[in-house]
């Protein structure tokens, strides 16, 4: 995953980015199986690699396909990007360890979820259905408005493309 964000970083082709990003979103989505969250991972997959890797194609096909140089050395985003890095770091550092059975997430949430406040079956449906509902939402709502957004570029495009053919 390093060596693609590095990639990433030196690459100007604009179409070679969006498939260096696809490779990145699979790579997470093997990272999140190995985490035993598969739900996530199929979610990373279809969602990161599938639907972004499309609506950044078709975005692509409106735009050059190579990056243009920046005008001047880009310090500030450079040094905002490592602070909050720093900041996450260091928060990172007063979390419990992976798998405590006696951090407060085991101690107050999961029994919780365990008493099925919603009477579904599942537990994991349970956690999807009601309590990641709103969550759920939210992530298709930013989907659908992507899509939307590029289909109104692209209707957008043939529009003018149209206009120019009828001048001519």
């Amino acid at each position: 995953m390093a060596l693609t964000v590095l990639m990433l970083m030196r690459v100007r082709n604009l179409f070679a980015v969006i498939v260096l990003f696809g490779i990145y979103s699979f790579l997470m989505a093997t990272v999140l199986v190995a985490l035993d969250a598969v739900d996530v991972a199929m979610t990373e997959a279809a969602v990161g690699a599938g639907v972004s890797t499309v609506l950044l194609l078709g975005a692509l096909h409106l735009c050059k396909s190579r990056e243009a140089k920046p005008a001047h050395r880009p310090w500030l985003p450079l040094a905002v990007a490592l602070s909050t890095g720093l900041v996450l770091v260091y928060g990172a550092m007063g979390l419990p360890d992976f798998a405590d059975p006696l951090s407060p997430i085991h101690a107050h949430v999961v029994p919780r979820y365990l008493q099925n406040e919603v009477q579904v079956p599942n537990v994991v449906t349970a956690v999807l259905a009601s309590f990641r509902g709103y969550d759920t939402l939210g992530e298709t709502t930013v989907v659908f408005t992507a899509g939307a957004g590029i289909i109104a570029l692209l209707r957008r495009r043939k529009k003018v493309e149209n206009d120019r053919k009828d001048r001519v």
